[in-house]
Order: structure tokens, then sequence, then C-alpha cells
């Protein structure tokens, strides 16, 4: 589960409450499709607006829509004490994996970020990933800390964003020189994702699978099988999306695009959340005209 596609699926609402239904759909739309794993109560999945109870039954309904895909499950808190509530919380839900990242109100030091994971992967008996993402939690990652948080039991792949730098193939090399073998090292950033899987990620840990997983399974199986030249055309054909990407961030350009071709219902969001506006619809409507989409 910590090699290939893990699609990263919204958790839509509907008003304040979250649309099971739609999650159901959602979730088994991506397992039909071929995923290697599912990341469920990720970013995209707006763990941080959900309450305890909410993030149970989200896993609860996401796991029995997997048909047997294995599901990560995000379980990020401020204080260490919510992070092991939710990780067990997680393993009663049938969840085969962690997904954590270090949030935080006060910015977290090294050693209190390599302390969670220390102590998350002590306490639990299912295995971890470490999530960076620090557009979100404001926290960046050393290839140090990386490697020493790796050599940690029970942690089992590496989740990175697009480097700052975009040498993304020196970056993924300098990362895996310092870790472990058995660990895996995939990708976010949708956009880097052909070039990152061609460079030697294990994964890539995806958004836009979430809504069409099918592409994202062509794109992933032709990177990973070495087909430079197919994987990249693959990523062009969904340029203007990952330009919208880029330019919006991927969630509230993803939940539009959810709605538009009606794989969810409208209002996706969780307030105080809010979609795009106007402008940044049309622009999505335009994208998947040029694209050629349809669910």
């Amino acid at each position: 589960m910590f090699n290939g596609l893990s699609a990263f699926p919204l958790t839509p609402m509907d008003g304040e409450s979250v649309d099971l239904n739609a999650l159901d759909k959602l979730v088994n739309r991506a397992a039909q499709a071929g995923v290697d794993s599912l990341g469920v109560l990720g970013s995209t999945g707006n763990y941080a607006y959900l309450s305890r109870d909410e993030r149970r039954e989200v896993l609860e309904v996401a796991v029995e829509a997997s048909n047997g895909v294995p599901v990560l499950a995000g379980i990020g808190a401020v204080r260490t004490r919510d992070v092991l509530m939710l990780a067990g919380d997680a393993q009663a839900a049938g969840a085969s994996a962690l997904l954590l990242a270090p949030v935080s109100y006060q910015r977290l030091s090294d050693a209190e970020v390599f302390g969670l994971f220390q102590t998350v992967a002590a306490q639990s008996d299912l295995p971890v990933v470490v999530y960076e993402n620090p557009g979100t939690t404001g926290f960046t990652f050393s290839a140090a800390l990386h490697s020493e948080i790796a050599k940690l039991p029970g942690i089992a792949s590496i989740k990175i964003p697009p480097p700052a730098t975009g040498d993304v193939a020196s970056t993924v090399s300098r990362l895996k020189a310092g870790l472990p073998d058995q660990t895996s090292v995939g990708i976010s950033g949708d956009w880097i994702a052909a070039e990152a899987l061609l460079a030697g990620c294990n994964v890539w840990y995806s958004v836009i699978a979430g809504v069409l997983p099918h592409q994202a399974r062509t794109l992933a199986d032709h990177a990973l099988a070495g087909r430079r030249e197919a994987a990249m055309r693959a990523s062009a054909d969904l340029e203007p999306l990952w330009s919208l990407f880029r330019t919006y961030g991927s969630l509230r350009v993803v939940a539009a695009l959810a709605e538009d071709l009606g794989v969810v219902p409208s209002s996706t969001l969780p307030l105080p959340l809010r979609g795009l506006d106007a402008e940044g619809r049309n622009k999505v409507a335009d994208a998947i005209r040029e694209c050629g989409l349809e669910a």
C-alpha cells in the first residue's frame, strides 16, 4: 500500500454534516478504478475541520466502501493525546495505516516533531506515513529529520511536497539516500507526479485520483514502468488543471471539479472554507473542456 497510486478523496459536506453517501460513492469509485490505497482524511479530506466522531464515521464508511483497498487514515491534531485517540479510532475502524502531519498552533521544533512520531509509532500497531505539508502546517522537514524519523520502528513512508528548488530528481535522490531501504517515498503536488515517479518516488499521493482515478491510474502506470514519454504526455493532458492547482491550491479546484462533473453534490467544503469565486469556477469549466473530461 506504500507503492503505486494512492487516491485522496474529498470529504463532501451537506451543510454542517458530512455527506456520508457522497463519500461512499467517491471512495468506491476510486477503489473500482484500481488505486493501490486510499488516503482518507488527508488535507483534501479536510480532517482538521472535523470532530472526532465525524472522523470516525468517515473512516468507517470509507473502509466499508473500499472493497479491500487499504485505507490510510489521517490522524493529525494539535495535541499528542488527541493524535493517539484518533490512531486508536482508525485502527478500530479497520484502517490499514496512519497518515500523520505535525499539526500545531505554536510553531514546532524538530525535537518536538520527532517526539510526536516517536510516540505514535511506539503506541500504535499500524504503520505510519510521515505527512509533510508545509503549506498547511507551517513546518518544513529537513532531510536529516526525515532520516531520523524513518529509523523509528513503524514508519513506512515519507510523503513529500513539490521541492522548493524545483529540482525533483535531486531532491528525491538525496532524500532516499538517507532513508532505510524499506521506507517508501511518495510525492504530492500532482503537477510534478510524473517527473517524481520517474525519478524514483515509489508512490503518488494524489489529489486528482480522488475525482479522476482512471486518468491518474494511467499516468502512474506509465511513470512507474519508466515510460517517460507516455507519462509526461499523460501529465501534459491535465496541464489546464495543474495550472489551476498552482494558482488556487488543489483543494478548492478539485472540489469545483468534482461538483462540475457531478461526482459530488454542491457545497463540498466545510465553513469557513469557501469554494472558488465565479471567475475561478469559469476557469475550472474551461479546463474540463480543454482536457475533454467526463465523470
